[in-house]
């Protein structure tokens, strides 16, 4: 036996989540039309309206639905301190440590030559400009511990290099192939607080 074709279709949607396979995205199907179809329109109408109006900043490259987001506009954030992360979910987990005051870069991935995913693709000519520009006093290079993480940090460090920019390297306490959006608050803070030297000139050191 097989589903009518629209319940196929939708099986066939929920798949493209991460970490979702057929017999999930069929039991999430099901949930949906049989026990909560007011809660199946309400997700319907967030995604559309998420796809239709979700951007990238001009300037970090995070979601937001408006030209410059809120972080970067914010005059409370130091604009010449960087974190540069992954992903969104990166920017959510270091916010909720409560120990960064400084504005963002958002890669969207990682290097990945096998996947295709190159400088280009991970937004660098932004950041580039950015750093010719003299925006930025200090890169924080908050990759991920994997192998793709830590090849993507050594490129940023080396650009930042090149225009005179510190760059340190998130430590103390982040797992080894670890993702920071499943890193705790405190192992954070904490990874904030002890990061190393990478290259580039000390953090508040001007030219003479």
């Amino acid at each position: 036996m097989s589903f009518s074709p629209i319940v196929k279709e939708l099986v066939e949607a929920l798949k493209a989540l991460p970490g979702v396979g057929r017999k999930s995205a069929q039991r999430m199907a099901f949930h949906l039309l049989e026990r909560d179809r007011e809660g199946a329109r309400r997700l319907a109408a967030g995604l559309q309206s998420a796809v239709e109006k979700v951007g990238h900043c001009q300037r970090c490259r995070m979601l937001t639905e408006e030209t410059i987001c809120g972080i970067c506009r914010s005059p409370a954030r130091d604009p010449r301190l960087v974190c540069v992360v992954e992903t969104p979910a990166d920017v959510l987990a270091i916010e909720d440590s409560g120990a960064y005051g400084g504005q963002y870069f958002v890669l969207m991935g990682h290097l990945s030559p096998l996947d295709g995913i190159g400088p280009d693709e991970l937004g660098l000519d932004v950041l580039d400009t950015r750093l010719a520009a003299g925006e930025i006093d200090e890169l924080i290079l908050a990759t991920g511990t994997t192998v793709e993480g830590d090849a993507t940090a050594e490129l940023i460090g080396e650009l930042a290099a090149a225009h005179g920019v510190a760059a340190s390297r998130i430590a103390h306490g982040v797992p080894i192939g670890g993702d920071l959006e499943y890193v705790d608050a405190g192992t954070l803070s904490r990874a904030l607080t002890g990061r190393l030297r990478l290259a580039g000139r000390p953090a508040g050191v001007e030219d003479a």
